[in-house]
């Protein structure tokens, strides 16, 4: 008999590898303390909705990601060897649930080091191979204990008693933790304090404490830049990061109204109001009020709208603007502000390994609002500013609210096939980006960031700062193509009433020598989403030129430019508002504390038009047949605040000038033309647009003007035609011809907007002392009852024009129960008047038509001091009409031109050049 010799048995765990076990025992032990930490507060975040996360929570993260890449090689070590020692035994089954243990760890360390994003040199940025490894590294833990005990039961017994202690060490060290971490959450979605009003009223803005923020908080841009450098490189030549002191324009405006305060007040506090949204790192940090501060040479004076200023606003405290939001310090990583280059790193993957925490921090709900654009794009000037009374000054806010833009709007002429719902999908488009924080925004595979070079118009501080030229570039985009220019009809004499040739091309009528003609141009906007300009409107530069030539031979010019200094002509048409302070001297250089009223508005909303008058004369020797080109010009900052911006050297404005949009036709002499290329405009809207132009103007002649032009639409076969000759009848107070045309805009195919042709109906309704069923009509649009319009991600229920409407009709509806018996059907309609009063005033805090009203609900209602306090309001907010009647006549006396501008129908003279 033969026998094979013995093999020698190599225990499963051996004196040395028993020591590696311990030590990977006591790492998993406290990976497992610090892990139920961390996900205890996880778990408290997602059951309150809240914040809780800590410097604290940070190192323990800290910690564990340290104790994970601790653990990574003795696990692996153990691992191999164990197996080695072990793969030979024979109990299978215990070997094959330690391949599945020693598998489900590697798992575990690899989702780890997966969720940091790759260390040290791979960068993995697919949100869904984060998302399974997420899953996975929650999961495998759970799975690795179930294995170890399913393996450990072939061997020794374990050690429930160790393991127990461990878990009551969690639990408790999670408890102890959490209690202290409940009583401070994160304050976000919260005003802050009054307390701090002192260090910055007049601006409305709030810092989370009521204290200053340290500068150094506010600043670190290049901090930003290391992980988003797309983003920076953009916003490094925005006008929100030029908007400043390192903004020549706002440095000479603001040093004036800052020189006007402390002269006036002994102080410079006044001027809070400007740096509550231009400058916020002197601001929060304390150094604005210093009368002395270095706005040149201070570290904070040229850091602009920082990341940190936009990205660390926690609330909007309401719709007012002039900077109504809270602003915190916020929490940042460990060791972001450290000189050491191996703490940055740790920091940066700290920030990488546990994104959401930063992006909680820097990215809320609320920067994806229209509300947060408006907490600076919306202004009014207060008492404290100009020594007056409250004033409403450049407000893009409400001008989008109402319009159909945003689908608030209930009655607007043009409405989008769907709501835009912020300010960001035209001002911040996706752009193709490998930064960090970049994800698939529109849903097409490629990874993309918002963009924050913000283009608007701001072609001047593009040049000025001697920007790249795909800046200026930038902004030039998205001014072309904003407003179309339509040269529309023609008419005879030269007078408003003349017979009117319309529209031109593809037919062009003969002109005759030696007589005069009016050209009815129409300026129509067609991407914007609020008013044209908005803004500064008061400096804006934004007017038609118009030329008329024979051959080489110029007839007359409208709009042209002086050569020395590149002024426009004064007698041109302009799209600004001529500004005046309490003198009726033109407000020129920004200086808002001046600011009084307005001599006329010539902003033309969105979807809205303006039908411009001009007069020429074709001379008796003219032979060549007449040309008319038409330009619409816009140029930021015109040349009397450049003269003012540069001061004593000014030679000439050169500015660019960026032509929006032209229109250009050749008129025969002998004869007419047919044939020409028609503008690639329907014929309806170009006759819409021309009497939408006329009914915005509403003098008497222009309203009967509009009302045929509405009549041609009707008659192509538009609803557009009849409801707005319903809107032409009401201003005129022909409810029943008005009652007619709102009968036919439903018939057509397709009808006119429902929504549109119920307010409308709702207005006639009340002018003919029908109030409950006008009621019936306002509150269908109110609560947004068509199909339609939901579909398109319309809702009226925020257009406080209309709230206002249904609140005065409920309470003319109160007035006519008359009586004892009446009493309480009295009182309801009073209190539901005061609840579509109220629901106004959400919208518009200042609205002084729901002011008005409720002082007068308050009044029926017989509580005095509410209505006291209404009144009050009313009189803060109203304008001042005797005030304003003075500085405009001195206004118009001191300059023709804007006189001329002022008239109801303005007809402008093309004549000699202005030189």
């Amino acid at each position: 008999m033969s026998t094979k010799p013995r093999r020698k048995y190599v225990p499963a765990v051996g004196p040395k590898l028993r020591k590696l076990l311990y030590v990977v025992f006591g790492l998993f032990a406290l990976l497992a303390v610090n892990a139920f930490y961390l996900s205890s507060v996880t778990m408290l975040e997602w059951y309150t909705g809240r914040v809780y996360q800590d410097y604290f929570y940070q190192y323990m993260f800290l910690g564990h990601l340290v104790l994970g890449l601790i653990i990574i090689l003795p696990v692996v070590i153990y691992g191999i060897i164990h197996m080695s020692n072990t793969r030979n035994r024979v109990n299978k089954r215990a070997i094959k649930v330690g391949y599945a243990l020693f598998t489900t760890a590697l798992l575990l360390l690899a989702s780890g080091l997966v969720l940091t994003r790759g260390i040290p040199l791979v960068e993995i940025r697919d949100a869904d191979m984060r998302q399974v490894a997420y899953w996975l590294h929650v999961i495998t833990p759970l799975v690795a204990a179930w294995l170890f005990v399913l393996h450990r039961l072939a061997g020794k017994r374990i050690n429930w008693r160790a393991g127990g202690a461990v878990a009551a060490f969690a639990l408790v060290l999670a408890g102890v933790a959490l209690a202290f971490q409940t009583q401070d959450p994160r304050r976000w979605n919260e005003a802050g304090p009054e307390s701090g009003e002192q260090y910055f009223f007049p601006s409305l803005a709030r810092t989370s404490t009521g204290n200053f923020i340290p500068a150094r908080s506010l600043m670190n841009d290049e901090y930003c830049a290391e992980c988003h450098n797309d983003v920076h490189e953009r916003w490094e030549h925005s006008s929100h990061h030029i908007a400043s002191f390192n903004n020549p324009v706002y440095l000479m405006s603001v040093r004036n109204t800052r020189q006007v305060a402390l002269e006036r007040d002994g102080n410079v506090q006044a001027a809070r109001f400007c740096a509550g949204c231009h400058d916020l790192v002197p601001f929060f940090s304390g150094a604005f009020d210093d009368p002395n501060f270095d706005d040149v040479n201070h570290p904070t004076s040229q850091a602009g709208i920082t990341c940190t200023g936009c990205h660390a606003i926690t609330h909007v405290n309401s719709v007012r603007g002039n900077a109504d939001y809270t602003i915190e310090e916020p929490q940042h990583y460990p060791f972001a502000f450290s000189d050491s280059e191996a703490l940055q790193w740790v920091n940066r993957t700290l920030v990488k390994a546990k994104p959401d925490f930063h992006k909680k921090t820097f990215l809320k709900p609320l920067h994806e609002s229209t509300e947060f654009c408006g907490t600076c794009h919306k202004v009014h000037l207060p008492e404290e500013l100009n020594n007056y009374k409250w004033l409403r000054g450049q407000n893009h806010y409400d001008s989008f609210l109402l319009s159909g833009v945003s689908g608030h709007g209930s009655r607007s002429f043009y409405y989008p096939p769907k709501a835009h719902s912020n300010c960001n999908q035209c001002h911040m488009e996706a752009l193709e980006s490998d930064d960090f924080g970049a994800r698939d925004i529109d849903g097409n595979g490629t990874l993309q960031v918002h963009d924050h070079l913000f283009p608007s118009a701001n072609t001047a501080m593009a040049q000025m700062k001697g920007a790249p030229e795909w800046v200026q570039q930038a902004h030039r985009d998205i001014l072309q193509g904003s407003l179309r220019v339509d040269i529309f009809g023609l008419k005879a004499d030269g007078a408003i009433d003349g017979e009117l040739t319309a529209p031109l091309r593809p037919s062009i009528p003969a002109l005759v020598p030696g007589e005069s003609y009016l050209l009815e141009t129409v300026v129509r906007t067609l991407t914007l989403g609020h008013h044209f300009t908005q803004g500064t409107a008061d400096s804006n530069e934004v007017w038609v030129e118009v030329k008329v030539t024979s051959g080489d031979r110029v007839l007359g010019h409208s709009g042209a430019r002086r050569n020395s200094d590149g002024t426009v002509d004064p007698w041109a048409h302009f799209i600004n508002a001529y500004v005046l302070d309490s003198e009726g001297n033109r407000i020129n250089r920004r200086n808002a504390e001046d600011i009084f009223t307005v001599l006329y508005n010539n902003q033309i909303p969105p979807g809205g038009a303006d039908t411009v008058h001009y007069r020429f004369m074709v001379p008796e020797d003219v032979i060549d047949p007449v040309a008319v080109e038409v330009q619409l010009h816009y140029r930021k900052f015109d040349t009397e605040i450049m003269s003012f911006v540069i001061g004593e050297g000014f030679e000439r404005n050169d500015l660019p000038i960026t032509t929006i949009a032209s229109d250009r036709i050749e008129f025969p002499l002998d004869g007419a033309v047919a044939g020409a290329t028609a503008p690639e405009i329907p014929e309806w809207q170009r006759w819409n647009d021309y009497g939408i132009g006329l009914l915005r103007k509403g003098g008497t002649g222009e309203l009967r003007q509009a009302e045929a032009a509405f009549a041609r639409v009707e008659a192509l076969g538009r609803a557009d035609g009849a409801v707005n000759l319903a809107r032409v009848f009401l201003r005129e107070g022909r409810l029943d011809e008005a009652a007619d045309a709102l009968a036919r805009a439903s018939s057509f195919d397709p009808p006119a907007p429902p929504w549109t042709v119920a307010w409308l109906t709702g207005e006639v309704n009340r002018q003919n002392g029908y109030l409950d069923e006008a009621l019936e009509n306002f509150t269908a649009v109110a609560d947004t009852q068509f199909a339609e319009a939901r579909d398109r991600g319309f809702d009226f229920s925020r257009d406080y024009r209309l709230l206002n409407t249904v609140a005065t009709t409920l309470f003319d509806r109160a007035k006519l129960e008359r009586g004892e018996r009446r009493s309480e059907r009295r009182a309801d309609f009073l209190a539901q008047s005061a609840d579509w009063y109220q629901r106004a005033l959400v919208q518009d805090p200042e609205n002084t038509t729901a002011h008005y009203g409720l002082s007068q609900v308050y009044t029926l209602q017989e509580q005095p001091e509410m209505a006291a306090e209404h009144r009050a309001l009313h009189e803060k907010y109203r304008v001042d009409d005797n005030g304003r009647d003075r500085a405009v006549a001195n206004a118009r006396r001191a300059n023709p031109a804007a006189d001329h501008a002022a008239n109801a129908v303005v007809i402008y003279d093309v004549g000699p050049a202005f030189e």
